[in-house]
């Protein structure tokens, strides 16, 4: 089963102020689990970049001056997403700003329904708790050290880590069912042995029959 786990960076937190993806990150999952594939796109938004946008991911516009623009990379985009599922953290707002670049594209938007939200899932599995992603890494005992400032592949890797925990850690489907199948597939291909045969030799009736011999009155003497 493939998903990808997907984040962006922004200049802002609104697409209909003329606010832009400058950043996305996408980790590939198999089973729930990272492979090896992971796509990193910065993108030129042909703005400038606010003051508390720039404290939050640490990209600037001299950075992404020479960077391509969306519509420049919008085929490798979706073409790697394919059509499989999405993990987002708070996927409404990654959407929102991801459709609106392909809107100004005539590009067919994202439904919001494609994306597992995993806000949702820790608000589910643990009521009440904080449910961001630093908060989830720290509950799951998984490395932040690396997260000075926010960044769309690296919060990807972390998701994907918080993601696996969330559907039941690396064995999520150690249930009997899943028991009774891997023996099922493990037996598939044995080769049937002739049963072995039970009955006593003439020997052993002997010597059992002897040893009745010495039993006074034993009930099971034939």
């Amino acid at each position: 089963m493939r998903e990808v786990v997907l984040d962006t960076e922004t200049t802002g937190l609104d697409p209909a102020a003329g606010h832009r993806v400058i950043e996305i990150g996408c980790v590939e999952l198999e089973n729930h689990i990272a492979t090896e594939r992971s796509l990193q796109l910065y993108l030129n938004p042909d703005r400038d970049i606010p003051e508390e946008s720039f404290r939050v991911h640490g990209i600037s516009a001299e950075f992404l001056a020479d960077k391509p623009r969306f519509p420049e990379v919008a085929k490798a985009f979706l073409e790697f997403i394919g059509e499989d599922t999405l993990v987002i953290h708070n996927a409404e707002f990654d959407i929102k700003f991801l459709n609106a670049e392909l809107a100004r594209c005539d590009l067919a938007p994202i439904p919001l329904d494609r994306a597992v939200d995993t806000v949702k899932l820790a608000r589910q599995r643990f009521p009440g708790a904080q449910a961001s992603l630093d908060a989830l890494c720290r509950r799951f005992e998984i490395d932040l050290s690396a997260r000075e400032l926010h960044g769309a592949l690296l919060d990807c890797r972390l998701l994907a880590e918080v993601y696996l925990e969330l559907r039941g850690g690396r064995q999520p489907d150690f249930t009997l069912e899943a028991i009774a199948a891997r023996k099922a597939e493990a037996t598939r291909d044995r080769v049937a042995r002739p049963p072995r045969p039970h009955f006593a030799s003439e020997d052993e009736q002997r010597a059992h029959q002897a040893m009745l011999e010495r039993l006074k009155d034993p009930v099971w003497r034939a």
